[in-house]
């Protein structure tokens, strides 16, 4: 995947609050949005040690948190007076994040367009998109299309990869027909697609 890496840079100011849970699984993509956006910080949730407000939101700017059951964002806001915070999690675990940070700032609900294409895990309905596509939907909202173009693409790429190490590779083949990746990562994707000799020994394994 390595080759496919590209960097993600926006005005916009990102936070992601990851629940413990989360946090060790390898299809998080609160973890994906650290990777791909240098300036994006992560703070983990915890039951045991509250989170310091100060420590998290930023002077300044109009702090959104997007959940589902939040109000359609306003528009007009200029990307640059905007911090975001993702709660990343299990929806039940983004329920529970919800409460003790609702009060921080806007609960901001995104309308969606067509079913998530996250398929590492089972959606509860059609509605229901990752914390990386939520991003996506936002930057696409504040009018930074670039951006959420190359999110998109990172994040197919994520997807992508990690059903092939699953060895779906049917299912894998199936999501490929209805990426974009084919076009924007030509050669990474070749190089995932690649056979690869077993290491001396393996078959004695």
């Amino acid at each position: 995947m390595c080759g496919g890496f590209q960097v993600v840079e926006c005005p916009l100011s990102v936070d992601v609050l990851i629940h413990p849970r989360e946090y060790h699984r390898p299809s998080s993509t609160g973890r994906l949005i650290n990777r791909v956006m240098p300036s994006a910080h992560s703070h983990l949730f915890s039951h045991e040690t509250p989170l310091v407000k100060e420590e998290i939101v930023q002077p300044g700017r109009s702090l959104w948190i997007l959940h589902p059951s939040g109000r359609p964002p306003p528009a007009g806001i200029s990307p640059a007076a905007l911090h975001v915070l993702l709660l990343d999690g299990s929806w039940r675990e983004a329920g529970r994040m919800r409460k003790t940070v609702g009060s921080w700032g806007r609960v901001v609900s995104l309308a969606t367009s067509g079913p998530s294409r996250y398929r590492l895990r089972k959606q509860h309905a059609d509605a229901n998109h990752s914390t990386v596509e939520a991003l996506a939907i936002l930057l696409d909202f504040l009018g930074l299309r670039e951006a959420g173009a190359r999110l998109r693409t990172q994040f197919e790429l994520h997807v992508y990869a990690a059903l092939r190490s699953r060895g779906a590779i049917g299912e894998a083949a199936e999501f490929l027909a209805g990426s974009s990746l084919g076009e924007s990562l030509p050669g990474p994707l070749q190089e995932l697609q690649e056979r690869r000799p077993c290491p001396a020994g393996c078959h004695d394994l």
